[in-house]
């Protein structure tokens, strides 16, 4: 089983647990998505979010309309201004989700041994004897036996605010449950999920596409996490309905959240530009001992394809609470370890009571198992998992980390267009930041020639450790001019002091070159 890397070296990494962490401007090359809410929507929070290290903005729009995002996205705008930092935008689709409205708001309250009955009756009101639901083929689908789980949160055992029911019978169109634990429901949304049943909804629904098509064009976003995919084929329907909204360069994050799912990985991951691990629903779909094995195998098949995997629902507890619990932070850095690219913070950033303190907390987590996590060992698996002979671009990448771990480099430069470069550095893991100067590309637009790149640069954002920087055209001719940008960025922002060494990966001609630079003392 692959994951769990780490170096240690007794003594200096025990008394390394007395020494205070130290935060730089880079608090970790692990990257924070951060939902935003209503909690974190004004441009104050949000501003904060983004020093605090979250570098994509995520939107969920299962329950909250265009019209409010779109002021989210606007406050968004001005906070980046503000910050003078990048952060990229991503929307979450809403998908087959099933959910319970509960137009009053009122608190629900359900108790173990007790019967209820959801039906597909919209014009009865939620109570602890009747849960209406958006969907009128759950009694086709589920039998005796079956477990649903509802609330905010989905059950976990450790809180009161979800339920967990037993399938006794269906009637028609109803479905009769026992309740099996005690919970208040509270809210205006419930979230159900019917463990490993298949619910016949797409995947792409059409409030997705609308979505996608008003808010998602008008805001050019950078990413959209199609949730609920469960084949291939989900991915590539998206990606043929982005072109037709002239969204081509926006990516797809696959995000895997059933057992469907999952059978498919491998399939997903081909098409897709990254995976999302929706540990929630995972967690309801798979037996509790069998999660760890499959984030570890599928954040490893990420690692060897070089495509981001991110996963969620590491700090549920500080939606209430200032710290995590040990089991969490524990939990963070774990995944740290196994190689993941990123973590998603849900609620905790969503509706929760500290989402500038969950994005610092994370980061540092972060940040301090990145310290022992053996990016050498990592190297040496990628190259094996690449074979020989290697391509042009894989040699120089390649190249490019080994000597930055050899000569112990501070940072790797590479200039990019695409980002495909800095990608490809990425995916062998440097234990140093990867600083991407993203020139910008000369392209038709409505049959208008213009330069972009700003897509490419925000998107950068999505992948551990690197950091893009958006130039102007005339460093394409440039490269001193260019290089010295970069150095004195890094200067600027404390990645670099004197007689620090720089590896810079760039092209010259046709060709790639890698070659180290010292900085003068």
């Amino acid at each position: 089983m692959q994951g769990g890397q780490m170096v240690v070296e007794g003594p200096v990494r025990l008394s390394s647990v007395l020494t205070s962490s130290k935060l730089s401007f880079l608090p970790s090359l692990t990257k924070i998505v951060g939902t935003l809410g209503p909690k974190s929507r004004s441009v104050e929070v949000i501003e904060a979010c983004i020093k605090a290290g979250m570098s994509v903005a995520r939107f969920d729009f299962s329950g909250l309309d265009s019209d409010y995002h779109q002021e989210t996205i606007d406050n968004l705008r001005i906070a980046v201004k503000s910050a003078r930092k990048l952060c990229a935008v991503m929307l979450n689709t809403v998908g087959p989700e099933l959910q319970v409205y509960n137009k009053t708001a009122k608190p629900i309250e359900l108790k173990a041994d007790e019967i209820v009955t959801i039906t597909p009756d919209a014009t009865e009101e939620p109570s602890s004897e009747v849960l209406p639901i958006s969907y009128a083929g759950l009694a086709g689908t589920v039998k005796k036996g079956d477990t649903i789980f509802l609330g905010q949160y989905l059950f976990t055992g450790s809180e009161t605010t979800s339920v967990w029911l037993e399938v006794l019978e269906t009637k028609d169109q109803d479905v009769i449950c026992l309740v099996k634990n005690t919970a208040t429901l509270a809210g205006l949304i419930f979230t159900m999920h019917v463990s490993q049943v298949r619910i016949n909804l797409p995947t792409l629904n059409e409030k997705d596409k609308q979505v996608i098509s008003n808010w998602g064009k008008r805001n050019n976003v950078d990413f959209i996490s199609l949730s609920y995919t469960r084949h291939a084929e989900d991915v590539r329907e998206l990606r043929a309905f982005l072109r037709t909204q002239n969204l081509h360069e926006t990516q797809i994050f696959a995000k895997i959240e059933t057992v469907e799912g999952l059978k498919h990985f491998d399939e997903i991951l081909q098409e897709a530009d990254g995976i999302i691990l929706s540990r929630g629903n995972l967690g309801i779909d798979l037996p509790p001992e069998k999660v760890f094995l499959f984030q570890k195998s599928a954040v490893h098949k990420c690692n060897m394809v070089g495509k981001p995997a991110i996963i969620t629902r590491v700090v549920d507890s500080m939606t209430e609470n200032l710290r995590p619990t040990r089991a969490e932070a524990t939990d963070v850095a774990n995944a740290v370890l196994d190689g993941t690219d990123g973590i998603l913070l849900g609620a905790e950033t969503l509706r929760g009571q500290y989402p500038i303190e969950a994005v610092t907390t994370v980061g540092r987590i972060c940040a301090e198992a990145e310290k022992v996590y053996n990016h050498f060992r990592h190297f040496k698996r990628t190259v094996k998992h690449v074979g020989e002979p290697m391509s042009h671009a894989e040699s120089v990448a390649s190249s490019a980390v080994r000597s930055a771990i050899k000569v112990k480099a501070a940072i790797i430069v590479v200039f990019t267009s695409s980002g495909g470069a800095a990608r490809l550095i990425a995916k062998y893991k440097p234990p140093v930041p990867v600083l991407a100067i993203v020139v910008p590309r000369l392209k038709t637009i409505s049959f208008k020639w213009t330069f972009t790149s700003s897509s490419q640069a925000r998107q950068l954002l999505g992948v551990r450790g690197v950091y893009p920087l958006l130039t102007s055209p005339d460093m394409a001719t440039s490269g001193e001019l260019g290089l010295k940008l970069a150095l004195d960025h890094g200067k600027s922002v404390g990645l670099l002091k004197p007689n620090d060494q720089a590896v810079v990966f760039q092209k010259i001609g046709d060709s790639s070159v890698v070659k180290i630079v010292q900085l003068e003392g």
